[in-house]
C-alpha cells in the first residue's frame, strides 16, 4: 500500500493544488491520501472523481501528521527539494519497503523541521524549486517502476480511451467487453 501524507494544505489558498495531489496520487498508483487539515469539500470532490473514474482510493482529511508519521509501520519517504537525489536512492527505498507499506510525505511552503528527522528517507526529484504534484508524480513513477500504466480501476462509470485526436470517453456499458 502507498499512502500520501499531504502537509500544509490551506483551504483558502491550496484547494486546487491539494486536489491535484490527490488526483495524481490516485492515477499514478497510490492507495490513499491523508491531509493534515480538515477539508470536507476536498474529500467530496475527490470521492466524486473516484466514483466516476473508479477505485479503490481513500481520501481522509484532518489527519494529525505527527501521529500519522509516528504510527506508520512502513517506510516513510519525505519528498523535498533538499533531499538526496531520488534516482540514487530509489533502489534503497524499494529494498527497505519489501513487503511493507510506503508513506510519501509532501508539503507546501513550510514543512516543519521534525518531518526531516521522522522520515526514513528525504528524497529530491530535483534540488530546484518545483511543485509537490510534480515531485509526487515522478516519485510514484520511479517507486512503482511504471506500474501505474497497467493499473485497472474497478467500478468506473466512465473511462477515457486513448485517442490521437479529440476526446473518447466511454460510459459504463458502452465499451465492448
Amino acid at each position: 500500500m502507498i499512502v500520501v501524507l499531504r502537509l500544509g494544505h490551506r483551504r483558502a489558498r491550496d484547494p486546487r493544488v491539494t486536489t491535484h495531489v490527490c488526483l495524481a496520487a490516485r492515477a499514478l498508483g497510490a492507495d490513499a491520501v491523508w491531509v493534515s487539515e480538515r477539508d470536507r469539500a476536498l474529500e467530496g470532490g475527490v470521492r466524486a472523481a473516484v466514483e466516476r473514474f473508479g477505485g479503490p482510493f481513500e481520501v481522509r482529511t484532518g489527519v494529525p501528521w505527527r501521529q500519522a508519521m509516528r504510527d506508520f509501520s512502513g517506510v516513510r519517504v519525505h519528498l523535498t527539494m533538499y533531499g538526496e537525489p531520488i534516482d540514487k536512492r530509489v533502489a534503497a527505498v524499494r529494498r527497505s519497503a519489501r513487503g511493507r507499506d510506503i508513506m510519501l510525505v509532501v508539503g507546501g511552503a513550510k514543512v516543519p523541521g521534525d518531518v526531516y528527522g521522522m522520515a526514513d528517507f528525504n528524497l529530491a526529484v530535483t534540488n530546484q524549486p518545483h511543485s509537490e504534484v510534480a515531485a509526487l508524480a515522478v516519485a510514484l513513477d520511479r517507486l512503482t517502476a511504471g506500474a501505474w500504466a497497467r493499473k485497472r480501476f474497478k467500478g468506473a462509470r466512465v473511462a477515457v480511451r486513448p485517442s490521437a485526436r479529440g476526446k473518447d470517453v466511454v460510459r459504463r456499458g458502452d465499451e465492448e467487453e
